[in-house]
């Protein structure tokens, strides 16, 4: 009983949170929120996707009356998916001295940025591939890189895929995998998996013959692409010109946005998996439900398709309106920084959120999910339960 009526408590405090009414703006300019992402170079789509879902939201929270009668205004800096640029635009931001900032969007700027805001103020990195300390400024979206990788591999292990090709870039995102990967396949009930072969290229590159051919001799079983953004689209037409187009293949959810679906629709292979969270193939608790429903109807509104990369700014942000409504917008940062690390049992698009178990993200493997690209059906279809087993 007391479990029932947590969660019943946990739904009420969340619809209060996010169906605000309608209220008169005060006379006070729009409270600006500054996001610093790469909308342009490597990172187009995601930084495109992710900035069309927060100026949504912003409609959304405005219709609700803002926070506490004051309109929201979220201020976008492109910092051209260039750590150098985006360290840059953060100092920028940071000498007009906010509360609290949203960006970057992948880990190397993200990481970039990071000792910025050792002492605050608060930062929400829209990438889930960085490991902030417990208790520092700095958060990290979505469930872990880590937790993908696990869950990928736990998938693999159930449909007998022992056998194992990676194909990743030299930067940041493909070092994470570099690690993870042999980390998950080293856990005891991965037994019996092995890496036949481990891939690399650089961003830049324009053509990854060499590597193919090495992975295509190896006869994997499924082949791993980590390359989010335009990388991807090299790898994918690596593979389809080297005959590897039939191969299981699986990548980040960081290249999981429809418009690269679209444009790289002809180098698709027979079957691409991602690993990403539930809102996406429709999975989700009571707790999100309230969540999940605006979400879906304020994309539907703007008529904007909904992927990984659209959700996921999408509850760092409103974790951030959060906290600035319940303690006000003249919340200070370590206010925001105490609010949200003993925030828990919040329901967001992509779980319930708690965030005192110190991971700085509030989500974890459980949250889950494999997802297999339908490409006639033009979507995304759950092929695993949360978690990644079977």
């Amino acid at each position: 009983m007391r479990t029932i009526a947590s969660s019943i408590a946990a739904i009420a405090v969340v619809a209060a949170i996010l169906f605000v009414p309608r209220a008169t703006y005060s006379a006070e300019p729009p409270y600006d929120i500054n996001v610093v992402m790469g909308l342009s170079g490597g990172n187009t789509f995601i930084g495109a996707a992710q900035q069309t879902s927060l100026k949504v939201l912003e409609d959304v929270i405005n219709k609700q009356g803002g926070i506490r009668g004051r309109p929201v205004h979220f201020n976008f800096y492109d910092d051209q998916t260039n750590p150098q640029v985006s360290v840059q635009l953060t100092n920028e931001v940071l000498a007009k001295k906010p509360q609290v900032m949203i960006g970057s969007n992948l880990s190397a700027m993200c990481r970039a940025i990071s000792p910025l805001f050792k002492n605050g103020p608060v930062d929400y990195c829209v990438s889930p591939a960085i490991y902030p300390e417990k208790g520092a400024y700095v958060f990290s979206s979505s469930a872990s890189t880590k937790d993908e990788i696990i869950t990928f591999v736990k998938y693999f292990h159930e449909r007998g895929w022992m056998r194992i090709a990676r194909l990743t870039t030299t930067d940041a995102s493909g070092q994470d995998a570099d690690t993870d990967f042999p980390e998950a396949l080293n856990l005891p009930e991965n037994k019996g998996m092995t890496t036949v072969a481990a891939e690399h290229f650089n961003p830049s590159d324009v053509t990854v013959a060499a590597q193919v051919a090495r992975i295509k001799a190896a006869n994997p079983q499924v082949i791993i692409v980590w390359a989010p953004g335009t990388p991807f689209g090299t790898a994918l037409r690596g593979l389809k010109d080297g005959g590897l187009d039939n191969v299981p293949l699986a990548t980040s959810g960081a290249n999981m946005t429809l418009a690269q679906m679209k444009q790289y629709g002809g180098l698709m292979p027979t079957n691409l998996y991602f690993a990403a969270l539930g809102y996406i193939g429709g999975v989700g608790s009571r707790q999100m439900q309230p969540a999940i429903r605006t979400f879906q109807e304020a994309m539907k509104a703007h008529n904007v398709g909904i992927d990984f990369m659209t959700g996921m700014a999408w509850d760092p942000a409103m974790i951030i309106i959060s906290a600035l409504r319940a303690l006000g917008p003249e919340a200070t940062a370590e206010q925001i920084h105490t609010w949200i690390e003993n925030l828990h049992d919040f329901g967001g698009i992509s779980g319930v959120y708690d965030f005192r178990d110190g991971s700085q993200r509030g989500l974890s493997q459980k949250d889950v999910l494999v997802l297999r690209w339908d490409d006639a059906q033009g979507k995304w279809i759950g092929v695993s339960k949360l978690g990644g087993g079977l």
